[in-house]
């Protein structure tokens, strides 16, 4: 005598209720047709919850529908649509477990036999209310002999259908768990996927998000080895609200906290969790990473990634993902718009002008067309400068310490001295290199040309600020726009830097990437890294580990394994899959300098002890199984 899984179709099968889907249809052109759905569905929850007797909403709801047989053809290929996403993606789990599989539902046969005939659950294992038509083939009513049009039906229902073995029922209401409390069904599983009822979560034996939890709960055969509601994400520092949505929705479980949090709150909270998202203003050092037992991926939600020690996030065989193109095109508006402003003197003005000063002159106020622009840093920021400037009638010179492509009628300088030397504003936009400290000091400042500008919205440290403030007010320099400072605070309050008070200096709180669109081009960006990682093994654009793109696959299992690069390490991981006889259908390694990257697609059933084994192989830093 197995186990007997009963499922409940609304709501559990599928992502609707099919009544409110066939009154969004018969209803339609309707004047009064949103008030009617709403009634509709007001009357479907309380029959759900238990509030009126089942018979009761079944009736109302059939009164108001105005339905006919030849809407039904059109509702079944609607539903076809709404299956429940984790329901579809284990078809696996109904062609295995067919014999075992019933469904009970207050629903109706009509639209429900078609559906779920797709997923090998014949007529008779379909226990469900049936319609009653007129002679025009209208739905006037449903066959009031059947018990599951009453109130508890489904107890009766199931109590006649007099089941052996372990009976688990799978459903999102009331009417679902009372199979439970009645004491004729052994489990209930409160399915959350598509609507979550307190009433029936709180009355579950396990409360589960979607089908794979369920599977994983019984060990049964699954689409992917661990649910995602399992895997825990956390996320810090306000990061844009879509990132939430859009990891949440993809069924992980997200918590979001609106701060930073300093290390040893970090090492608390790091615990048990899978993936950390931050902002520049966290660290990630190794204390933090030597607490975090489960944790696989970093997601940097902006450019830089100092604030992380790469390397140990490597030994630990923990991904990084950063957003490098995402506040592209903000970082470069900022930077245009500050150039005509410095070059304007846009800002003395302003300030002339609020202090109730009238000053109207051109002295100091120049065009930027036909001046030279030198962009230190020929990066994505620099090339997309680049183009704007040159648009805007700047002249182009840059300078990088790789070689690199100039777009347009950019001009390449050999040496920073070169650069510095012919250009009216110099706009730097380097990396976090910890080398690139002080790269813009007494001495390349005095390189510059007298009256010069300069802009920095890269990194603070790059730029010795004392000695920017000397040659701004000796007048060796006409002006500045800085957003990036060598000390910047936690968190929002007082900040004191010697550029304030200066004329023509424009100060700005690290800000050049912060736009609405760059945030939520990063919420989305990121956590696609973050998924595409969790849900196939991808690597592509990870900063700290080998790339590797996959083919998407199906019907076979794919093994996961990041070691330390040392010779002989596939061989042995070979060894153990022919051991096992293990028939691989593809496999992909990548490595770099330090650890190896190798993902094995194999097409058959495996026996447990191999991932013992594999996990065993000398040099493993990490090993997971994806499917």
């Amino acid at each position: 005598m197995g186990r007997k899984y009963v499922f409940d179709f609304d709501s559990t099968l599928t992502r609707v209720e099919a009544l409110d889907v066939l009154a969004e249809m018969t209803l339609q052109g309707k004047s009064n047709k949103e008030e009617i759905i709403t009634e509709i569905q007001k009357i479907t929850n309380l029959g759900i919850d238990g509030d009126i007797s089942f018979t009761e909403s079944l009736e109302r709801r059939i009164k108001l529908l105005n339905a006919n047989k030849s809407d039904l053809k059109e509702l079944v290929a609607q539903l076809r649509d709404k299956i429940s996403k984790s329901i579809e993606s284990n078809k696996e789990f109904f062609e295995k477990y067919s014999d075992d599989i019933y469904v009970i539902s207050c629903g109706f046969k009509e639209f429900i036999d078609p559906i779920v005939k797709e997923y090998n659950i014949p007529s008779n294992r379909v226990y469900a209310n049936t319609f009653e038509f007129d002679e025009e083939g209208n739905i006037v009513g449903f066959d009031e002999e059947n018990p599951l049009s009453q109130h508890n039906g489904k107890i009766e229902c199931l109590k006649q259908m007099d089941l052996d073995g372990e009976v688990q029922v799978i459903g999102d209401g009331y009417s679902d768990y009372v199979m439970r409390e009645a004491g004729i069904a052994d489990k209930f599983f409160a399915y959350t996927e598509n609507v979550h009822r307190d009433k029936a979560a709180n009355n579950a034996d396990h409360v589960t998000p979607s089908l794979d939890e369920f599977l994983f709960v019984n060990d049964l055969p699954r689409n992917i080895s661990y649910p995602k509601n399992r895997i825990k994400i956390l996320l810090l520092e306000n990061v844009h609200p879509d990132a939430f949505e859009n990891l949440s929705e993809d069924g992980f479980s997200v918590e979001l906290v609106k701060h930073s949090i300093p290390e040893e709150e970090l090492i608390e909270k790091i615990k048990g969790v899978h993936v950390l998202g931050i902002r520049s203003k966290t660290q990630v050092t190794q204390k933090v990473l030597d607490a975090a037992d489960k944790l696989l991926v970093v997601g940097a939600f902006c450019i830089g990634t100092t604030q992380i020690d790469l390397d140990y996030c490597k030994k630990k065989g923990i991904v990084v993902f950063n957003a490098p193109y995402s506040n592209t095109r903000s970082v470069v508006e900022l930077a245009i718009g500050e150039i005509i402003m410095l070059m304007r003197s846009v800002f003395p003005r302003s300030t002339e002008i609020h202090n109730g000063q009238w000053q109207k002159t051109a002295s100091g106020s120049r065009e930027v067309r036909g001046k030279n622009l030198g962009i230190v840093g020929y990066g994505n920021i620099g090339k997309q400068l680049s183009v704007l400037a040159e648009a805007i009638g700047m002249r182009v010179y840059y300078y990088d310490v790789n070689d690199k492509l100039s777009l347009g009628n950019a001009i390449k300088c050999n040496t920073l001295e070169n650069l510095l030397n012919v250009s009216d504003v110099v706009t730097l936009h380097i990396d976090d290199n910890k080398a690139n400290k002080n790269f813009i000091g007494a001495r390349e400042i005095n390189q510059m040309k007298t009256g010069a500008l300069l802009v920095n919205l890269s990194r603070g440290f790059v730029v010795d600020i004392e000695a920017l403030a000397d040659a701004l007010k000796n007048g060796k320099l006409a002006g500045a726009a800085i957003d990036v400072y060598p000390q910047e605070p936690r968190a929002n309050g007082e900040f004191h830097t010697e550029l304030q008070g200066l004329p023509n200096v424009i100060l700005t709180p690290h800000v050049g990437g912060s736009t609405e669109e760059a945030q939520r081009d990063i919420a989305d960006f990121v956590p696609n890294k973050i998924m595409e990682y969790i849900n196939s093994g991808n690597t592509v654009d990870a900063v700290n580990f080998p790339n590797i793109r996959l083919p998407k696959q199906s019907n076979s299992h794919r093994f996961l394994h990041i070691h330390k690069n040392v010779p002989g390490v596939m061989a042995k991981i070979n060894e153990v899959l022919a051991k096992y006889e293990m028939n691989i259908t593809g496999q992909y390694l990548s490595t770099d300098s330090e650890v190896g990257y190798v993902i094995s697609d194999l097409d058959k059933e495996y026996n447990k002890e191999v991932i013992k084994a594999l996990k065993k192989v000398e040099n493993t830093i990490k090993f997971r199984v994806l499917y």
